[in-house]
């Protein structure tokens, strides 16, 4: 079962974020203050944590800096602070994602499993939980369950663009810039296809499932099932 920390000085946020996790299977503890993380993370060594910036005691960045150099686990970093540059001092420090409140449990559950996926680390689901989507880098395909299916190069990197950042809202252009880096000219009909080839695959693969969301006059999101 793997152990997931929370760090967070706000009590009830920190309780509904344990609780998503927890019906996810996860084994789930919580801290409320800085003093005394790193080294309830060296004796129990938990599989990621969820860490807050603003904490009592000792501050978030102090906090990953010194996991990183003693016990470095996967980290994401859960704060208010949304300017640019306090996000890079929080990658910066070691964390491996980086997320801005309020966010959705949901979305933050996705990314945990997405750095247990990345760190080779078991993901434990509760009855409940439906199987999940795998994106499959050396093989250009997607697996669901017991099926797999093969995309194009184009769809692959659509595809693990999203999934690499569950919830967020790409816009057209921003596909056009992490998509096709090779400079060609592509127009918003061309993404419009190639995004409805995708849909397709993915409902072969997962039906009634809207995987790949359209949201209206801003672009597309990933939507974990």
């Amino acid at each position: 079962m793997s152990k997931i920390l929370i760090v967070e000085d706000e009590v009830e946020l920190a309780h509904v974020m344990a609780k998503y996790l927890e019906a996810e299977g996860f084994d789930v503890h919580q801290l409320h203050q800085g003093i005394g993380v790193v080294e309830w993370v060296l004796q129990h060594k938990p599989d990621v944590i969820l860490l807050d910036w603003m904490l009592p005691g000792k501050d978030g960045i102090s906090i990953c800096k010194e996991v990183m150099e003693l016990a470095p686990t996967p980290t994401i970093m859960l704060t208010a602070k949304i300017d640019e540059i306090d996000r890079l001092i929080g990658l910066d420090s070691g964390a491996v994602d980086y997320v801005c409140k309020p966010y959705s449990a949901k979305e933050v559950v996705a990314r945990v499993k997405i750095q247990l996926r990345i760190s080779g680390r078991s993901i434990c689901q509760s009855p409940l939980s439906t199987s999940q989507i795998l994106v499959i880098a050396d093989e250009h395909s997607v697996s669901f369950g017991e099926s797999t299916i093969e995309l194009t190069a184009v769809e692959f990197n659509l595809l693990n663009l999203f999934y690499q950042r569950p919830g967020k809202i790409f816009s057209r252009q921003q596909i056009m810039d992490n998509v096709y880096q090779d400079y060609r000219v592509v127009s918003n009909r061309t993404i419009d296809s190639h995004i409805r080839n995708l849909r397709k695959k993915l409902n072969a693969l997962v039906p009634d499932q809207e995987i790949i969301q359209s949201i209206y006059s801003v672009g597309y999101k990933y939507q974990p099932i």
